[in-house]
């Protein structure tokens, strides 16, 4: 595959009316400031994208993107559309592919946000320059084992609850990072309203009850399979 496997995990799902991304971070040493260690980028008021990979290559990557959505609506004068600027992004890497002196761009990426008309999208980029629209997908170093929960769990039922989308994003995501809370990153938007970085406090408290519900539903399988 060309995706790219390295980096930390990072998962995106789209609800009917929010997008969700969910990644995980890497302890951080204890004199760093881990303001500095982003993986969830703002590219526009209403597109966000996170990634696996290198991150000096994802800065660049970023900066291009966040150029192209302002030139788009100086020309347009609308925002830019996620499908647009999923495509630019993808087009960018090609580039990179196929140029003498140049080396591909070293990660995958995940863009969600929202299009004029309100509906929510969700776009998946390769290092090769390839791009797909998805429902709920995940890149990085565990992407396959948390791609596969998605597929067992994600439902248009889930897709219609705010709190849902949240909460199978955590699910997600303790499926391969160990220490809880901490060591992950959510950000959220709903539509016609701006990103949304969750605090710690808030992460902690929600991977707490994700928990609770991940035991409550183990334990009553349990219980059903002793009875049959």
């Amino acid at each position: 595959s060309t995706q790219s496997t390295g980096g930390s995990t990072a998962v995106g799902l789209r609800g009917d009316g929010i997008v969700v991304l969910g990644v995980e971070k890497r302890s951080v040493p204890k004199l760093q400031d881990e303001r500095t260690v982003r993986k969830i980028h703002k590219l526009d008021d209403h597109v966000c994208m996170a990634f696996a990979g290198l991150t000096a290559d994802a800065r660049i990557l970023v900066n291009m993107a966040r150029v192209e959505c302002q030139s788009y609506r100086l020309t347009v004068e609308d925002p830019v559309s996620m499908s647009y600027i999923a495509r630019h992004i993808a087009s960018v890497k090609q580039h990179f592919t196929q140029r003498p002196g140049l080396r591909p761009f070293g990660l995958s990426t995940l863009i969600v946000g929202f299009d004029y008309d309100g509906s929510a999208h969700l776009f998946q980029t390769d290092p090769s320059g390839t791009y797909h629209e998805w429902k709920a997908n995940a890149i990085g170093r565990s992407g396959k084992t948390v791609r596969e929960f998605l597929e067992k769990h994600y439902t248009d039922e889930i897709a219609k609850s705010d709190e849902a989308c949240i909460k199978l994003t955590v699910r997600a995501l303790l499926e391969v990072v160990q220490s809880g809370g901490k060591n992950i990153e959510l950000a959220i938007m709903r539509k016609g309203k701006p990103l949304e970085i969750l605090d710690t406090a808030t992460v902690e408290k929600l991977v707490e009850e994700t928990e609770k519900e991940r035991d409550a539903e183990a334990e009553a399988k349990k219980k059903a399979a002793g009875k049959s």
